[in-house]
Formats: structure tokens, C-alpha cells, sequence
């Protein structure tokens, strides 16, 4: 099991950038691979992006894609999520997660396939 703790959200407007931040502790941390979701008041749980364990392969969603940069530094234990071009639609409380999935090429993308997860941190963008 691993720990996580995000940080890094807030009010941001329209155009803006955030970086959000997510700590790990517990199990060693380049055993997993790790993914951001997000989830708006009234809708599903919603996937983000994902990076492997080393950080060689990444995915990110077509919504958030050229605009949202998933990295991971596995000498801090942590896993980022540079958000750029930010817009109202992007308002959700965004959760870090781990799995245990994703090894031959494939990528954990549901929720169902992360173990772990965060506390979430808050991001609202304002018009």
C-alpha cells in the first residue's frame, strides 16, 4: 500500500497554469504506475493521465491533451500534473492514484485499476 497526498490546487482564471503535486510514502514508489482523475460536482469519476513506472511512457486524456503534462520524480517520491491553457470545464477536485497494472505496454485508465488514491486537492477556474 502507498500513501498519497495531493497539493497544488486552487482558483486559477481561464488561460491560467497550475502544477499539481502528489507525494508518496509507504511502498516504494517506482513500483507503481501512477495516474491523475478528476472528478466535477454530478459527474463520473474521470481519467487524466498516466505515467509509467519509470517515467519513459506517459498517455494523457484527448480532453486535456497538449494542454495537461504528466511527470514523475522517482528520487522525491512524487508525481506531477502541469496543468497550462486551464478552462471553466476543467474545475473538478483532481485525486492522484497508484497501480500495480500496466506492465506490457498497457495503461491502467479506470479507476477500478488503481489501488491507491489521494485525499484530492481543489481546482476552480474562474470565466
Amino acid at each position: 500500500q502507498v500513501q498519497l497526498v495531493e497539493s497544488g490546487g486552487g482558483l486559477v482564471q481561464a488561460g491560467g497554469s497550475l502544477r499539481l503535486s502528489c507525494a508518496a510514502s509507504g511502498r516504494t514508489f517506482s513500483s507503481y504506475f501512477m495516474g491523475w482523475f478528476r472528478q466535477a460536482p454530478g459527474k463520473e469519476r474521470e481519467f487524466v493521465a498516466a505515467i509509467s513506472r519509470s517515467g519513459g511512457r506517459t498517455y494523457t486524456a484527448d480532453s486535456v491533451k497538449g494542454r495537461f503534462t504528466i511527470s514523475r520524480d522517482n528520487v522525491k517520491n512524487t508525481v506531477y500534473l502541469q496543468m497550462n491553457s486551464l478552462k471553466p470545464e476543467d474545475a473538478a477536485v483532481y485525486y492522484c492514484a497508484a497501480s500495480q497494472l500496466g506492465y506490457g505496454g498497457t495503461y491502467p485508465l479506470f479507476p477500478y485499476e488503481y489501488g491507491d488514491w489521494g485525499q484530492g486537492t481543489q481546482v476552480t477556474v474562474s470565466s
